[in-house]
Formats: C-alpha cells, structure tokens, sequence
C-alpha cells in the first residue's frame, strides 16, 4: 500500500503507481496555532460571540428571551440604517432570496436582474424557477453592470413593466462592488415605480450601506459574513413601499411568508426560533456598535487597500492581477485575483491550506480554477491579514506562478504609515 501524506481536505493515498486520491475516512490532522481563515464568508467568529452562544434551550416565548430577541433585532436595524421591517429566517442568504421574491412578486412579473457574476446569475436562476420573467443585461464580470444601460433600459420602459431592479451589491465571486446610490438615482431620473433590491450578503457590516438614506426597498443579508455568526440566520429588511407590494404579490408561499411572520409575536420565523444566534447576534451588534459602524468600514477599507497594494506589486511581469478591472470597484470585502494562463487557482489553494494552515476562496463555477479569492471582512486585524499575505505570496512561489516579489512588504508600508 501506498504511503499516505496530506492532500486537500483528508490525507492523500498514494497509490504504487503514484496517483494521489482525497480519503475521507482519514481526518486532517491538527496543524499547530488557529487556522487563519481567509475566506469570502463564513467569516471568523469573535471569542465572546461564542461564548455569547454557549447557552442551555430555553422557551423562545419567555420574556427573558423575547427582550434579547427584541435589542437584537433592534440592533439590526441601527446597523442597516433602517426603520422597517425585518424578517428573520433559519436559512442560509439564498433562502432569503427566495423569500423576498416569494413575498414580493405575482407570477409572470418582469424584474431586471443586471448580470454581475456568479451570484447575480444564480438568483435569476430562482426568479426563473418560481414563474418571473427575468431580464438580465450582460456584462463584464470583471467590472459588473453598466449603470448607464440600466438608466437607458428603465426610461425606454414607460409601460413600468419592470416591477423591481435586484442589484448584487457586492459580487463575492468576482470582488466587484456596485454603487447602489447610483442605481437609485437612475431610478428616480425615469420617474420608475420599480422596487430597488439590494443584496448585501458579502457587503453588509464591511462596506458602507444605507438603506433608508439610499432609497433601497427590500435589503436580503446573511449571518456569516459582516456579523461575525455562523452560518443559518438569513433576513430580509422591507421598506413601506414593498410591504405595500407584498400586499399584492401571489407568488406560492407558505413557511416564508410575511404575512404569516407579522402575525406573530416575533414577527419573524413560521415555525420555532432558534435561540442561540440571537445572543450572538447581540453580541456582535455590541461589537460593531462599540468599533463604531462607520469605522468598521474604514477598517475594512484600510485592510482591503493593503491587500491591493500587495497584489498590485505580485502583478508585475505578467504574473496574477486583480480579477475587478476597474479600481474604482474593487471590494472591501474581498480580492479575487486571476491567474495567469495555465495556471490553476486551485494550486495555489492547496499549498495555502495543507503547508500554511491559510484557507482561501475558490474560483466559482466559470471562475474555478482562473482565480482564487482573499476574504478581508469582518472580525480581522493588520496582523491576521499581513499573516494571509504572507502565505499567499508563499504559496505563488512554491506552485511557481508568474509574480513579482515585494507584495507584503508594499501592505506593510501602507499599514505603517496610517
């Protein structure tokens, strides 16, 4: 038999003949000092929000709970900028998807859903599946949608077809990020009635986000990625204007539906409410509302502007270069950097998590294997992020992929002098 070594995510078996296979059955073994997780979400979990969470069942309709409950909803809404309504669900963001179109749309229902990239495309995918007739402009994913078309499409629609714009605001598969602001505005300059939604899954506690100030109707987010949770809590925040829609909406529903959440105390959740998230949602709100929100997104502006120093240097002699061609884009949440040809992504993931104990983000879909992706959101410092940099400029070495040399050293002189 074959000597094991490691490989992936499980030993590698080693055949006489030399192919190596991924065993299952053998566990990854302990690798000194914390994983630095560098991924695009989940994120990591702070300490006390663990902690926060580390607690016996108890009766979701207790007043002990209902008050915790109560603060960390109402937390939510500081941090969205909001006054409306939120519903909460046991999902993961594409259930927060389907809910908002279920609850908000009529079968046949014409929404403009501009393509962004991997994500975009897959709630299209879920429009199409639940009877809506989907308009999706392409575009460059590497620069997302074009804002002038999008204000050419909706002033030629003077019928007001369109029922809604669903804009991806932050593109975590490409690291492109779209100014919602200027969605809004191209709204508002045709005079259109559509519904502006947002989802915010990977820009939501990393990147500036207004909703009531920016006009949004219908805000989906996710637990893992800003708010520092595990995955499972999804929510959908509403404007007057889009409950004033779901009034009229017909799609199928049932466990989603919001008329159904209104009704009950917690004006969320069909069936029963998970308890332990809501102490570490409390948890994390305090954290962020403690930083301060509007510095938290000057951390992650500052941690994302050092990691692209460090890829503009690893870009020199035709090595890798930033996957979002337009600077003015480019996420402060997460870096997706393309490779150069014939080179694989996937290479340099490997020797990050099996030599480093550094787990990055793969390309998806169309993108596997063309880029890999460095998560920068939500519970992260210089020195988590200057340790992920040094690994990967480790790993492009040792999978010898085209780049120039310097790269942590230009984050550090960015990181040093602020």
């Amino acid at each position: 038999m074959g000597k094991r070594r490691h490989s992936g995510v499980g030993f590698g078996i080693v055949t006489p003949e030399g192919n190596e296979a991924d065993d299952p059955r053998v566990p990854r073994p302990r690798k000194p000092g914390r994983l630095f997780f560098a991924n695009p979400g989940p994120t990591n979990i702070p300490d006390s929000v663990l902690r926060a969470m580390d607690r016996p069942t108890t009766d979701f309709m207790s007043a002990d709970f209902i008050e915790v409950y109560d603060r960390a909803v109402a937390g939510l809404k500081r941090l969205l900028f909001t006054t409306g309504e939120v519903f909460i669900y046991t999902s993961s963001g594409h259930g927060a998807w389907e809910a908002t179109l279920q609850n908000l749309f009529s079968p046949g229902d014409r929404i403009l859903m501009p393509e962004a990239g991997y994500f975009s495309h897959v709630w299209g995918a879920m429009a199409r599946a639940l009877g809506l007739e989907v308009e999706m402009p392409e575009a460059d994913w590497r620069r997302g949608p074009d804002i002038g078309a999008i204000a050419e499409r909706l002033a030629a629609d003077t019928a007001h077809e369109i029922k809604a714009i669903c804009i991806v605001h932050n593109e975590t598969s490409t690291g492109v990020a779209v100014p919602l602001p200027e969605i809004r505005a191209a709204l508002d300059a045709a005079g259109h009635p559509a519904l502006l939604l947002a989802d915010t899954i990977s820009s939501f506690g990393s990147i500036e986000f207004r909703m009531a100030d920016w006009g949004i109707d219908a805000v989906v987010g996710g637990s893992q990625k800003g708010l520092m949770l595990p995955a499972g809590l999804a929510f959908t925040a509403v404007s007057e204007k889009a409950l004033a829609a779901h009034a009229q909406a017909r799609l199928t529903r049932f466990y989603f539906d919001w008329t159904r959440m209104m009704a009950r105390r917690h004006r969320s959740f069909t069936g029963t409410v998970p308890i332990a998230p809501f102490y570490g949602l409390l948890e994390s709100v305090r954290l962020i509302e403690a930083e301060g929100i509007e510095a938290v997104w000057r951390r992650h502006h500052r941690l994302a502007e050092a990691t692209r120093r460090a890829v503009s240097v690893w870009s020199g002699n035709q090595g890798v270069a930033f996957y979002c061609a337009d600077p003015a884009r480019r996420s402060d949440s997460v870096t997706a950097i393309r490779m150069p040809e014939g080179h694989d992504g996937e290479a340099v993931r490997r020797i990050a998590y099996d030599r480093f104990n550094v787990s990055l983000g793969a390309g998806l879909d169309p993108l596997g294997g063309k880029v890999f992706r460095i998560g920068h959101m939500g519970d992260l410092n210089e020195a988590m992020l200057l340790g992920t940099l040094g690994v990967v400029e480790m790993a492009l070495r040792l999978a010898r992929v085209p780049h120039a040399r310097g790269g942590v050293d230009a984050a550090i002189e960015y990181l040093g002098a602020g």
